[in-house]
């Protein structure tokens, strides 16, 4: 049987998944409503967090669809899966056109030299601009450097959610056949029958975790016939060589895993049996073998430190506590993600609270996915704020950068510029884009930090606002810090109605009445930027004589919750983000007004 390898690339949102899951449903492999979305926050939210491997059969033909995430946070995922396919699947919305993530994709695929097939999605939108978005595509590959060979691309016009796609725009068509047409016609075939009788080579370029068989690898077979049982090579990209044994082997079909005895160069498989198996080393037959090329990560961009709960509140809410259980989750997190890296030497086993694991990754919704999933396995910890990883190169001094692209209404221009300059942002763009402005900055990410929180509210939810990595360039010099102070409180119990009623003057509450709150917790934010100790507690004296007129009604103003995203864009360097399984609370790393006075004596 025949098999072509492709993966599925674009922005957020602009329809990867649902073409996956439509192709699935068309030939066969998948019953109506079953999405490669499967995983809970994917769900939620409705992006797609992991990459995820499927395949279909078409006249005879097996086709292997890799659908890769569209948010920067996690490129990682794209880039390692682009090196195993033969060729990918641009999707570009036909209303937003080419998008940051589209180019970052985009420009990973052409560098290694593959040849996109172009589906232009969500042509039935009120304002899709077809014919533009097609020039927009062009100009994109003329500026990523594409050759003659990737620039004669072919086009399908696609609806996604109908399961319709077409060659012309003025083509009848009921399904998605015209595209798997085009997929056969355009992407060469993976087997070559030389390659089949050479000894096999496989490079996983991702893993999972199975709770009975352990980790898994997911690799392409290059060259060879791979049996199960077989007795295996496995060769570091530093030249380190070590043995294991395949336990198991699986093939994929649709969205399940299929056991299968034996497969053959091209065919993209699953792996189990080798427990220290890790992405972008080759599993070959015999030690003389050459190792395939190195899979470059883009490294991480920063960095927090992950404790053990020490709030007045600490075990109320988690069932897994203590630093031990939080290393063993943290380990667990690093077999399947490679986007994250993490100090362990910090917390020797069996020392005490106030030490800490640094954790390193691509971003705050990195960060904050991993979290979310702890915190609804039921555990419980705190993190520090992030912080923005500070690299020396021929002792100039790098840190990473984004670049920003922001779509927003025309009169909310200059504000979003004015914010971008205070955090050392560079405008490189700025042109009319259907009924807005377009800008593009590059910005350091240590600015970037907690901005996007500040933009939903400047551009009253009319802005969109899009990043992607930009790589490291010289250390932009100091940014001034937040203008916000925080509310704190003094002392321990449920937060009244009359006193928040009194203290939302000073500033926004992260609180509502009957909560319950610690001294030394974060209570809201103050306006006039310092750090103001107040009693959230504290309830109206009531006497026998009444006055009519006299008392008011209180109103309090719905208050700004606290979610992971947010507590990890807002938090301070003398903060805690106390995170469990119902609860965000953003904490003072002294509670004391004392312990904070005697801290800043010893600074």
């Amino acid at each position: 049987m025949e098999i072509r390898n492709i993966a599925i690339i674009a922005h957020v949102d602009h329809g990867k998944t649902t073409l996956t899951d439509r192709l699935m449903q068309q030939t066969g492999m998948t019953e109506p409503g079953v999405s490669m979305d499967s995983n809970a926050l994917e769900l939620e939210r409705g992006i797609t967090i992991y990459s995820k491997n499927t395949s279909i059969l078409y006249k005879g033909t097996k086709i292997n669809i890799v659908d890769t995430p569209g948010h920067a946070d996690f490129g990682s995922e794209v880039e390692r899966v682009l090196r195993s396919i033969d060729s990918v699947l641009l999707v570009v919305d036909a209303q937003e056109g080419p998008m940051p993530q589209t180019k970052f994709v985009l420009k990973k695929s052409l560098e290694l030299g593959l040849k996109p097939i172009v589906v232009i999605n969500k042509i039935d939108k009120p304002a899709a601009r077809v014919e533009w978005t097609l020039e927009k595509i062009y100009e994109l590959f003329l500026d990523l450097g594409a050759n003659n060979e990737q620039l004669d691309f072919a086009v399908v016009y696609a609806v996604a959610r109908q399961g319709i796609a077409k060659k012309t725009l003025t083509d009848e068509s009921s399904d998605l056949t015209p595209l798997l047409d085009v997929i056969l016609e355009k992407v060469k075939p993976a087997l070559s029958q030389p390659a089949e009788k050479l000894p096999f080579r496989i490079q996983p370029f991702n893993l999972a975790y199975d709770n009975f068989i352990g980790r898994l690898a997911i690799g392409r077979i290059y060259e060879g016939v791979v049996k199960q049982a077989d007795n295996v090579f496995i060769k570091t990209p530093d030249g380190q060589i070590r043995t294991g044994k395949i336990a198991k082997l699986y093939t994929f079909e649709g969205v399940k895993r299929k056991e299968a005895k034996e497969a053959a160069a091209g065919d993209i498989v699953m792996i189990a049996g080798l427990p220290d198996i890790y992405i972008g080393e080759t599993i070959c037959a015999s030690a003389d073998q050459e190792p395939l090329p190195a899979i470059a990560i883009d490294p991480p961009t920063i960095s927090l430190n992950f404790l053990v709960n020490n709030s007045p509140f600490a075990g109320q809410e988690g069932k897994y506590v203590t630093s031990r259980q939080i290393k063993e989750r943290l380990e667990k997190e690093l077999e399947v993600n490679v986007g994250l890296k993490i100090d362990f030497s910090r917390l020797p086993d069996g020392q005490a609270a106030g030490d800490y694991y640094k954790v390193y990754g691509r971003g705050e919704l990195h960060i904050a996915i991993l979290l979310e999933n702890m915190r609804r396995e039921g555990f419980e910890l705190q993190v520090s704020q992030p912080t923005v990883i500070i690299k020396e190169e021929g002792g100039v001094k790098l840190e990473p950068f984004e670049e920003v692209t922001v779509d927003a209404p025309g009169e909310l221009s200059g504000v979003i510029i004015e914010k971008l300059a205070k955090r050392k942002g560079l405008m490189k763009e700025m042109k009319p884009e259907h009924s807005a402005i377009r800008m593009v900055f590059d910005v350091p990410v240590r600015g970037f930090l907690g901005y996007r929180n500040e933009f939903v509210v400047d551009t009253r939810g009319e802005g969109i606002i899009n990043t992607h990595s930009a790589g490291f360039r010289a250390y932009a010099g100091d940014i001034p810090k937040s203008e916000l102070g925080s509310m704190i409180s003094l002392a321990s119990g449920k937060a009244l109605a009359f006193s928040l009623w009194n203290l939302q003057e000073r500033g926004q509450l992260y609180i509502d009445a009957n909560t319950q709150v610690y001294e030394g917790m974060v209570i809201g934010n103050v306006a006039k930027g310092h750090d103001l100790e107040v009693n959230p507690i504290k309830g109206k004296q009531l006497t026998n004589m009444r006055a009519s007129g006299s008392d008011e009604a209180i109103q309090l103003t719905p208050s700004y919750e606290i979610t992971l995203e947010r507590g990890l864009s807002i938090i301070k360097a003398d903060e805690y983000l106390e995170v469990t399984p119902k609860s965000v609370r953003l904490r003072k790393i002294y509670l004391t007004k004392n312990d904070r006075t005697k801290a800043m004596r010893w600074k």
